[in-house]
């Protein structure tokens, strides 16, 4: 489930990332406003998560700061996701508890790495193709 997380925050990540290149300074004011209000600092879209050892799912984060993650195998995860501190959070339904992620700037094909705050996962986000 840990890793269906991940992947959620990743592909936030990714999506903030893409904003923050495109426009520093706007970014900055609104992630500051996104953080006080508790929504995502990640724009909705559906992303595409990776780690060594290939793909991990695919992460869905809804305008209503919902997410849905899902893995290969069909398996998903639902929960809410809130920006806090500069990371977004994601929180999944039950009793697992949030996990937190940062990130990396993204490449130019707008991937980026994200990490969750314990060290103990990075994954590659990429904005889905449509």
């Amino acid at each position: 489930m840990k890793k269906l997380i991940l992947i959620a925050a990743v592909a936030s990540l990714a999506a903030c990332n893409n904003k923050a290149e495109e426009a520093p300074a706007a970014e900055n004011t609104a992630a500051s406003s996104a953080e006080v209000a508790g929504k995502s600092i990640t724009p909705p879209g559906l992303y595409t998560v990776t780690n060594d050892n290939g793909p991990a799912g695919t992460t869905l984060i809804n305008a209503d700061g919902t997410y849905v993650d899902k893995a290969p195998d069909g398996t998903e995860i639902k929960g809410t996701i809130t920006g806090k501190n500069g990371m977004d959070c994601f929180d999944p339904e039950g009793d697992e508890g949030e996990t937190c992620f940062t990130l990396t700037p993204p490449d130019a094909d707008g991937s980026f790495k994200a990490t969750s705050t314990d060290g103990k996962m990075t994954v590659t986000v990429t904005p889905a193709k449509p």
